[in-house]
């Protein structure tokens, strides 16, 4: 984690480069969004939440995070990363013997950008448009979901079906669901848009736009698996990518109607 530093400080200078209104930064954050966000890549590396380079990019979404909606906004990141780790941990023996399991090192840094990446850019545009803070949540609220709806599907699940035909496929097959993985899901994202608000990141009157703005992002997430991902033209750390960018426009969306 040397370089983290290094790329918090090339972070803030990109911001203060693009920065296009003249609005001030929130330097204020800075010392201690330093201190506790290497902390956490700190944590999330001994945890095996992440291995190394998740860690470092970990780090610097935390940064971001923190920098651009404060506190709350990194609670928020804390309660997905708590519930991930639980998550994947469920059933481990069973999905290892699928060969689904996640690796024991952790996620990396592409699995991490994947993820929340999306969270923290539309965290920092936040500055300049407020409302989209509540696109920042919503990433983070998908992010949660579709990890609690894929895991605990594959740990607990003993059917599952492609979400474009209906037919029935096996466990862990990229555009299936399952009924325990649904419901986790659809817990999962109450849960986090729940503790946004408790922080007071987002008002509750935004707690159920939030939750279903991100579970509809995991149905999303879910079409682009059996469809584009089953053909080769997507990644799966490019699904969960569009899909907590989904999540964000839905919340928009929903937001203003």
């Amino acid at each position: 984690m040397r370089n983290t530093g290094e790329m918090l400080t090339t972070a803030i200078f990109v911001i203060q480069r693009v920065w296009l209104l003249d609005r001030p930064l929130p330097t204020e954050r800075l010392p201690a969004a330093f201190v506790i966000t290497i902390l956490f890549g700190i944590f999330g590396y001994l945890s095996r939440g992440v291995n190394k380079s998740g860690a470092v990019a970990g780090t610097l979404v935390a940064f971001l995070l923190y920098f651009a909606a404060g506190p709350p906004a990194f609670l928020t990141l804390l309660g997905v990363f708590i519930l991930t780790w639980i998550t994947t941990r469920i059933g481990y023996l069973r999905k290892a013997g699928m060969g689904l399991a996640e690796n024991r090192r952790g996620r990396n840094a592409k699995q991490v950008l994947a993820n929340v990446g999306a969270a923290a850019a539309f965290a920092i545009l936040g500055i300049i448009a407020p409302v989209l803070r509540i696109a920042a949540a919503a990433s983070l609220v998908e992010a949660a979901a579709d990890t609690a709806s894929s895991e605990c599907g594959q740990a607990v699940g003993r059917r599952a079906y492609l979400i474009t035909s209906g037919h029935r496929v096996d466990i862990g097959t990229d555009g299936g669901i399952s009924v325990p993985g649904t419901v986790a899901g659809l817990v999962a994202a109450f849960m986090i848009a729940a503790l946004a608000a408790s922080v007071a990141w987002i008002g509750k009157s935004d707690v159920t736009v939030i939750a279903i703005a991100g579970f509809l992002g995991t149905v999303f997430d879910s079409l682009l698996g059996a469809t584009v991902q089953r053909r080769g033209l997507i990644s799966n750390n490019g699904v969960n990518f569009a899909s907590t960018v989904v999540a964000a426009l839905l919340a928009i969306l929903f937001h203003r109607a």
